[in-house]
């Protein structure tokens, strides 16, 4: 029995007419076998470097033919390129090929798309086989709860991705986390291939390929403002150790929550610099609310309005842009196809209402921590994932929580609200965006308590002092709406333990119980 192994770029002509050659040999030779093996032109050169320095061969051309010799228990015998088979052909076999140039031609594109074609599939049934791993934090939150639903859905990762889903929280928590994997499993969804619970610390992101780390709840047991920074600061050194040495290397971590979301997400970005990139704050709920008080205003549905940009801490002082929001099929005297949109700002003629119904709404939203409600947590960080695995729609501004790198005159090495979009598994800022000119003071108002979170979670001796404005924004502004960090007085502290436990607060103090 002779068995030849021929293997080529896919694109090779050379390879297509050996290829013929052997099949019309195996085809007419009983003891005549042959095994074909294809590789992608990107990978090639590679690909045989690795099997020439494993044989001690010396080859650099496509196609390589050799013989296998099992049958005689030795190692393979390098017959040579194209021509060295072909002169083998012709003197052990008297066959000989006439394939002309044009139809090699053809053959070779056909092999490329060919493989491409197989490679494809190979790859949809690795992700059977190998499902993604995602992990929540916190898993047995409302938004925990409400977020697995979505993420099994199949519209977050795709139609075709199988995923593996992993519950952490604390030991405490156990007993809840138990009855989500039974409900979770209950739910017989196509795509999930598994559901497990942990909680130990040490297990924590093991082959994770996605990450969305929701509040700590852990954060409620400590008390006054610095505390509660310093706390976040030693979870995120811990989880950033943990996602390094546990995590996939391309691992993508969404932060989320309705306390120091920009904040936990800088941190995790420092103490884990491999992972940098891949670390973002959701902002989609705000938006969403922003979207929803518009639509309200306009009697039309949320959905129908686009590109509004929020700006800043996304649970802090930040600022909803309707500069390039438009409305799509508004009711009104203009009237056109799907595609007709008008720019909010036209549609809207009472800028009062813009400045302040709208304003002390979206405040009220924020201070109350309204925008991280079950559902709307959910569908916000679900969406956010699916645009970064599957993309956003053209032309669309999202906003996101990322690094600054200095764009529109943020300062570097915060976290920031920003517009982007998503391309291709990545996420780029759009720095090409006309009218986004931030006004200093609004800027200051913006990075200023981000930046004293930053140096109190790091341990340095200061008072956090939540940034208070004494000036009116200036009208060249009026159309970016402020929503300041916290309601004060709907944000006490209050924590309620026996009498002797209780203490007075301030008015600057930020809810514990409501982070």
């Amino acid at each position: 029995m002779a068995k030849f192994v021929i293997a080529g770029k896919a694109d090779c002509p050379y390879y297509a007419k050996a290829e013929l050659l052997a099949d019309y040999l195996q085809k007419n030779l009983p003891d005549f076998q042959i095994f074909k093996i294809t590789q992608h032109p990107d990978v090639w050169e590679e690909w045989l470097k690795e099997v020439c320095e494993k044989n001690k061969w010396s080859h650099k051309k496509s196609p390589i033919v050799w013989r296998e010799l099992l049958d005689r228990g030795g190692k393979a015998l390098l017959l040579g390129g194209y021509n060295d088979f072909l002169e083998h052909a012709q003197l052990y076999y008297g066959v000989t090929s006439s394939m002309t140039t044009e139809m090699m031609m053809i053959i070779a594109q056909e092999n490329l798309e060919a493989h491409k074609e197989k490679a494809l599939k190979k790859e949809s049934l690795k992700d059977l086989v190998s499902p993604l791993q995602v992990w929540i934090t916190s898993a047995s939150t409302p938004a925990g709860c409400s977020l697995i639903p979505v993420l099994v859905s199949g519209e977050v990762f795709g139609s075709r991705t199988a995923l593996s889903l992993t519950l952490f929280d604390r030991q405490e928590a156990e007993g809840q986390l138990l009855g989500l994997v039974l409900e979770a499993q209950d739910l017989a969804a196509p795509l999930l291939r598994g559901v497990a619970l942990c909680t130990r610390a040490e297990d924590a992101f093991r082959g994770a390929r996605a990450v969305v780390m929701l509040d700590e709840p852990a954060a409620c047991e400590v008390s006054g403002v610095e505390e509660c920074l310093r706390h976040a600061a030693a979870r995120c050194r811990d989880y950033a150790g943990l996602l390094e040495r546990n995590a996939h290397g391309e691992v993508r971590v969404l932060v989320a929550g309705k306390s120091f979301v920009n904040l936990r997400a800088a941190l995790l970005q420092r103490f884990a610099p491999s992972l940098a990139r891949n670390v973002v704050a959701v902002a989609l709920g705000v938006e969403g609310q922003a979207k929803a008080v518009l639509a309200r205003k306009l009697r039309a549905a949320p959905a129908c309005i686009k590109n509004v940009i929020i700006w800043g801490n996304i649970t802090g002082n930040n600022y909803a842009d309707l500069r390039q929001a438009r409305a799509y099929e508004q009711e009104s005297a203009v009237w056109g196809p799907p595609p007709f949109s008008r720019p909010v700002l036209e549609v809207i003629f009472d800028r009062e209402w813009v400045k302040n119904e709208f304003m002390t709404t979206l405040k009220t939203l924020t201070a109350t921590g309204r925008h991280f409600g079950g559902i709307l947590a959910a569908h916000s960080i679900g969406t956010t994932l699916k645009y970064w695995y599957q993309g956003s729609f053209p032309g669309e501004i999202v906003s996101l929580g990322v690094l600054s790198e200095g764009q529109f005159g943020i300062p570097e090495g915060i976290v920031f609200s920003m517009p982007v979009k998503f391309e291709n598994g990545t996420w780029a800022v759009l720095t090409d965006l006309k009218n986004t000119e931030i006004n200093r003071e609004i800027m200051t108002k913006m990075t200023s308590d981000l930046i004293q979170e930053i140096r109190v979670a790091l341990g340095e001796p200061m008072i956090f002092q939540p940034h208070q404005s004494d000036t009116e924004v200036p009208r060249r502004d009026e159309n970016i709406v402020s929503v300041t960090e916290h309601n004060q007085e709907e944000l006490r502290l209050s924590h309620e333990h026996k009498d002797s436990m209780q203490s007075s607060v301030t008015s600057d103090e930020v809810s514990l119980a409501e982070l």
